[in-house]
Parts: C-alpha cells; structure tokens; sequence
C-alpha cells in the first residue's frame, strides 16, 4: 500500500462551518419564507454545488451556484480550520514516501488556495478537482485519474474520506476504502457505508496502514 488519496472538505480540513454558512446564506436569499437549521443542511455535504442547486432550483442554479461562490470565497479564510493533528500526519505520510493525492468535487481555485493556506499543498503529487473530470464522485473516475498521474493501481491505494461520495469512489474504483471519525455526519451514517476501517486520528490510520502492509 503506497498510495494515499484524500477528500478535502471534512477530512482533511474543517471547511464544515464554511460549507454550512455558505449554503444557509445563499438559501435564505432564494427562499427568505424558509428557516434552515444545520442538519437540514447536512445533505448538501458532499454533492456538488450543480447537483444540489439543479435539485433545489433548476431554472436558477447557475446564479444560485454564484452567488454561493462569492459568499464562500470571500469567508474561506475565516471559517477554514484544521483538525487537530491532521496536517502533522500528513507530514509524517510523506516523510515516509507514500504518494499523497487530493480527489474532491470543489473547484480548482478555491482548492489549491486552501491547500496553500495551510501550506499543505507540496505534500500532493496530484489533485483532481471537479473541474477536472466528466463524472464526479461517487463515480470511479476521480479516483482512478489520480491513480494514472500518481502511476498507481488500485491494489495498492486507499481512499479516505468523510462522506458516502468518498467512500463509494474508493469502492467503484477498486481502492480500500477509510473513513474519518471525525466526520460531521457522525459514526452511525460512516458505518452504513461499509469503510475497510473508520479511523479515530492520524495516529490510528498510519497503524492500521502499517497493519496492512504487514498482511498484503
């Protein structure tokens, strides 16, 4: 096992808070008659913004996906943080010389500028974005790309994430598959999906991947 391919949102950045006040600003403005709690919001994480705006409001969701857009980009340095631990492993993963690659539905723009602002962006030979690709996770096809520019297979890379897109991408495409602990979604919704494991930290993840290797 020496590939390492990562969602971004809620797995290795706290971009929750972002994502949930952008999707509760841009609703209250379309739909001012309606209130709209966290959880409501919660099924908007992990879909793309076409998708989620297309189901919401399909003559509008060209403008609605803008002005999510400009909200989210002028508030992402603010509501952005980082998991506890989650960036020094990611540290350690590539001291040890596994290849590490970002595979989201986010834009390009917004995605290298989040990787820059926590200066994580060196750590990835390669990062596939939604514009990056016909077919958007849970779909193969964004995982099995990072694949080919990491020169990887299958067998020997895992996919982590915190949402059923991540993980059924992972499955589609023939990867082990982690999801994270800490996911906004809670313990119950990541095992309905059915990971290789849930990992708890970074810690836990590199011990289950040296377990791995040692039994492959």
């Amino acid at each position: 096992m020496d590939t390492l391919l990562f969602d971004l949102d809620g797995t290795l950045l706290d971009t929750n808070p972002l994502i949930l006040a952008s999707f509760r600003h841009t609703l209250s403005y379309y739909f001012p008659e309606q209130t709209y709690r966290d959880e409501d919001l919660y099924p908007f994480i992990g879909p793309t913004l076409e998708k989620s705006f297309r189901e919401l409001n399909e003559p509008e969701w060209k403008e609605m996906q803008a002005f999510y857009r400009s909200f989210n980009i002028a508030m992402h340095d603010a509501l952005v943080a980082e998991y506890p631990g989650v960036i020094d492993g990611l540290h350690r993963l590539h001291a040890k010389g596994y290849k590490l690659g970002v595979v989201t539905s986010k834009g390009r723009p917004v995605v290298e500028h989040g990787l820059r602002l926590f200066n994580i962006d060196h750590l990835f030979g390669v990062v596939v974005t939604a514009d990056d690709v016909e077919n958007e996770k849970p779909h193969a096809e964004p995982v099995e790309q990072a694949l080919r520019a990491l020169g990887s297979t299958a067998d020997r890379a895992v996919m982590v994430g915190d949402n059923d897109t991540d993980i059924f991408s992972g499955k589609n495409a023939g990867t082990k598959t982690v999801a994270v602990g800490w996911a906004l979604k809670g313990r119950a919704f990541l095992e309905s999906l059915e990971p290789d494991v849930i990992i708890e930290s970074m810690e836990h993840f590199e011990a289950w991947l040296d377990e791995v290797t040692v039994h492959a």
